[in-house]
């Protein structure tokens, strides 16, 4: 399939992908053999002819539609339906369909407005009931409108679905007869079909409050996660069974407990809202030897970054601005590596990530909207506040908007950097682009507003972005083509914060304000339809700021709009308030995220 072009706003990079994006030769993301397999075409399923009996007039395009599916549908790739709509339950639907759908829902909307209207009965005059239903016109009319421009804000940007990478039936004949079959638990990872599958599978229970922090240990065996409830629980997370539980040590909210690599295991690294950095080690016989400080920031330390590669050394950041390099050997652990600024301004951090493949380079983010990376070698906080690049989207350098980042990761190979802004949208950028470099990829239709949201990768290539929403559902995208590809309710609290993808398996962990744990894994027969995704984004971006934040992309809409109605009026105001359109009957699958 031919890649198509993204609309870039706001200076957003229009670069085509470079070369490494497609898989080499004997690379565990992708093989010639695979690559040829691949293309391999499966032989269209013979059909009987139809019946005598003619559908129904009514549904005649559904059926026309249900076969055109079946037709098309590709058994071996596993991806379902593919590209998925934001119609109700991912079906396509006919013109004729969509239009019929459309008059019944504005039909609702004119009827519950009239209902709703205060002093309204049957002794109006003529004259007030034309009013009327010329203001209902106009209401309609904006409506539409409005859904108009969300519907074309949702569209830019994106592109094309690619072809399926792995294909079930040509994977499983090669593994049969020894053929790549080493590399074929990491092919699954990474297959759209099987993320179009993921399904919850279980919780894990033992915590009194909000889950925070989730992080599997190197082999995928352990699951470690801290909670409010300042204890820090170890579980065998397959039996579903809490191996060790232990008090942290902390005084206030655990917000990350990590394994330390080639630790045996032994050795976890905590930080939490008291600003302590605290190690615990941990015994073959399932309990906790002690917990000690090794470290201590000014503010709240919200993240901790692993050196993939040390088993004794680590980077913490907190809100005080400054980076702690820890390493346990030395009798004072902690030494500072750099206060983070902005001019002379402090800039307190919520995230830090160490590059996989540059260790000594490290990234941060926090209460501004730089994305700001260092290089451990060569901090000189005279020249440039120590800065070795900047990254920022182009139309939030000058933006009167206060935007945070509450979460960054490195991809798996550390040529890509996600960040997550608060009230905003989530974007890629390249790592090795220039310092000031425009971002590469955004995605949209979640919302990180009430708590310090998560983001992270899926995939051992890092082939899908996934996020928590304020509405309680859990987000993954094509990282390539910036769609929504899965979409799953994820917290009955409303708020999913923190998402953990298995290190070697095909599943990730999920928690949030609810007090327990999620698993997920790709067990479900057929693809889950993005069922309500289309009025939970409606209501999530009419209360978010990501909508209105584009300002050359809502200029415009407005001045179409205005070209319209003929009007001289402003609308600007229609769009900076949520009170300012009528608020839909949510149907059963309908979410309402919390107000800012």
């Amino acid at each position: 399939m031919a890649d198509g072009k993204s609309t870039v706003l706001n200076g957003g990079s229009e670069e085509k992908e470079p070369a490494e994006e497609r898989p080499k030769d004997g690379d565990a993301c992708g093989s010639k053999d695979e690559q040829k397999q691949s293309s391999e075409e499966v032989p269209p399923t013979e059909t009987g002819e139809p019946s005598g009996d003619k559908p129904m007039p009514d549904a005649e395009g559904e059926t026309a539609a249900n076969r055109e599916g079946e037709e098309e549908e590709d058994t071996d790739s596993m991806d379902g339906s593919g590209l998925y709509s934001l119609t109700e339950d991912g079906e396509r639907e006919t013109e004729g369909g969509r239009q019929e759908r459309a008059k019944d829902k504005d039909g609702g909307k004119r009827a519950a407005r009239k209902r709703n209207r205060p002093g309204d009965d049957n002794n109006h005059s003529s004259s007030s009931d034309e009013d009327d239903d010329d203001d209902d016109e106009e209401e309609e009319q904006k409506e539409d409108d409005d859904d108009e421009t969300m519907e074309a804000w949702l569209g830019a940007e994106l592109r094309d679905l690619r072809g399926p990478t792995w294909r079930a039936v040509p994977s499983l004949r090669s593994r049969e007869i020894g053929r790549n079959s080493h590399q074929f638990v990491r092919r699954v990872c990474g297959a759209r079909g099987l993320v179009q599958r993921l399904e919850l599978q279980g919780r894990l229970e033992r915590h009194t409050g909000c889950v925070n922090t989730l992080h599997f240990n190197p082999s995928g065996t352990r699951l470690a996660s801290g909670s409010d409830d300042l204890r820090v629980v170890i579980w065998d997370w397959a039996i579903r069974r809490a191996e060790l539980e232990f008090d942290s040590g902390h005084k206030s909210n655990v917000f990350q407990a990590k394994f330390l690599p080639h630790s045996g295991d032994s050795t976890l690294a905590m930080c939490a809202r008291d600003g302590q950095i605290r190690v615990a080690e941990l015994s073959a016989t399932q309990r906790c030897k002690n917990t000690k400080r090794v470290a201590q920031h000014k503010g709240a330390a919200h993240k901790l970054a692993l050196e993939p590669d040390s088993p004794c050394s680590f980077l913490s950041a907190g809100e005080d601005a400054v980076v702690f390099g820890i390493d346990l050997r030395l009798d004072r652990p902690a030494n500072k590596l750099v206060v983070v600024k902005e001019g002379d301004k402090k800039v307190g951090l919520y995230t830090i990530y160490v590059n996989p493949a540059k260790t000594h380079h490290f990234a941060v983010g926090g209460r501004d909207q730089y994305v700001r990376i260092y290089d451990q070698r060569k901090i000189n906080e005279n020249d440039n506040n120590g800065v070795l690049k900047k990254f920022c989207p182009s139309h939030l350098v000058s933006s009167e908007s206060k935007t945070n980042i509450t979460c960054l990761v490195y991809s798996h190979d550390g040529t890509e950097l996600l960040a997550s802004y608060n009230d905003e949208d989530i974007y890629l950028f390249d790592s090795n682009h220039s310092d000031g470099a425009d971002y590469r990829r955004r995605y949209k239709g979640h919302r990180n507003n009430a708590t310090v949201k998560g983001v992270n990768f899926y995939g051992p290539c890092s082939e899908f972005v996934v996020s928590g929403s304020d509405c309680g559902h859990i987000y993954l995208w094509d990282k390539y083509s910036a769609r929504v590809v899965q979409f799953m309710e994820g917290d009955r609290g409303g708020v999913v914060n923190c998402l953990e993808p298995h290190p070697h398996l095909p599943g990730m962990a999920t928690s949030g304000l609810d007090h327990d744990i999620k698993l997920w894994a790709p067990t479900a027969e057929s693809p889950t339809g993005l069922k309500g995704l289309k009025e939970v984004s409606h209501s999530v971006l009419f209360h978010s700021f990501s909508f209105i934040a584009d300002n050359s992309f809502m200029t415009q809409c407005c001045k179409d709009r205005q070209t319209r109605e003929g009007a001289d009026q402003d609308t600007d105001e229609s769009w900076s308030s949520p009170d300012s359109s009528d608020e839909e009957e949510g149907g059963p699958d309908h979410v309402q995220c919390m107000s800012s």
